[in-house]
């Protein structure tokens, strides 16, 4: 299983609306098994397939502290149904995500508390469960990027300006940026 490298921020293919996976084949298969060795070798909990410059409807996870899902997994075409994000400001303590397409770095963001997540996996089984706290924030981390969002694209003005005074030191408005897990140094220290 090959790792992939991984896109930053400035790339396309991150700020697209990913397609819909038709083909439920080998080379799917082989596609997700990817996914989740580049996921490992870089210590994620979600990897979307826009992060690896892929468009398609694809995320895999791995996250142990949960118990109304497997461990690990993936969902393709998946749908989200949220509680209500609370409106008060986030926690940077308590409510900071990071990301492999923004290595690195972490800012704090509102979620929903509470998700209900359905989708099939690599060979078109149905795959259905419900997500909270920190679960349910992964699966809303790794679907916003299905629709072309990244989390720092909804950051709060505070931290907002602090994201855009980064990304433009870092270099990352531009396309062509990449980093191979478990090859380049890692940005996340581990």
């Amino acid at each position: 299983m090959p790792i992939r490298q991984i896109t930053v921020y400035g790339e396309p293919v991150l700020h697209q609306r990913a397609a819909q996976v038709t083909e439920f084949d080998d080379q799917l298969r082989q596609l997700v098994a990817d996914m989740h060795a580049t996921m490992d070798a870089a210590h994620g909990v979600g990897l979307a397939a826009p992060q690896i410059g892929i468009g398609l409807r694809i995320f895999t996870y791995v996250y142990a502290d949960q118990d109304t899902a497997p461990e690990r997994g993936v969902l393709i075409n998946p749908v989200l149904t949220l509680s209500k994000v609370s409106q008060a400001t986030p926690d940077p303590d308590e409510e900071a995500e990071g990301c492999l397409s923004v290595p690195g770095l972490n800012f704090p963001l509102k979620r929903a508390e509470y998700a209900k997540v359905e989708g099939v996996d690599e060979f078109g089984k149905p795959v259905s469960f419900e997500a909270t706290g920190w679960f349910a924030r992964i699966m809303q981390h790794e679907f916003d990027h299905l629709d072309g969002f990244l989390y720092v694209d909804k950051l709060v003005p505070r931290w907002d300006k602090r994201w855009l005074k980064a990304k433009k030191s870092l270099g990352w408005c531009v396309p062509g940026i990449t980093w191979l897990p478990g090859t380049d140094e890692d940005p996340f220290g581990h």
